[in-house]
């Protein structure tokens, strides 16, 4: 059964630009914006903000180099999950520094002494006590 009064569409793909080849999907842009969602949601950790921040930002700027030259569509897309990863990963840096500061603070030494010799529950937090005084002194 016909309908004649609507148009066949044609068969394959048409061009979306006049006089020219259609332009493909840019998975770089799609795969670096879950990807900097993903860094942005899990930058607490090093895998999540420092690796999936890095691939982020990575894809992002290839799928955004391929839509400004015209071999793909969906730059804005590219552009975001690039700022995206970036973010998730100057956050993680963050929290990576201040953690290694607090490990490597004379405070975090005299509380992981304070653990070793400590045999029992209330001594722990004794140690414990003592060590979130130091840090707020």
């Amino acid at each position: 059964m016909s309908f004649p009064s609507h148009p066949r569409t044609p068969d394959g793909p048409t061009p979306a630009q006049p006089g020219g080849a259609a332009q493909q999907g840019n998975g770089m842009a799609v795969a670096a914006l879950v990807l900097g969602i993903a860094a942005l949601l899990l930058f607490w950790t090093v895998f999540g903000g420092l690796v999936l921040g890095l691939l982020a930002v990575v894809l992002g700027v290839i799928g955004a180099r391929r839509a400004r030259a015209g071999h793909a569509a969906r730059g804005t897309m590219a552009v975001t999950g690039a700022v995206l990863g970036a973010l998730g990963l100057i956050a993680s840096a963050v929290i990576l520094v201040i953690g290694a500061s607090v490990i490597g603070s004379e405070e975090y030494k005299d509380f992981d002494e304070c653990l070793r010799h400590a045999p029992t529950q209330s001594e722990r937090e004794a140690c414990a006590r003592e060590f979130d005084k130091d840090i707020s002194d």
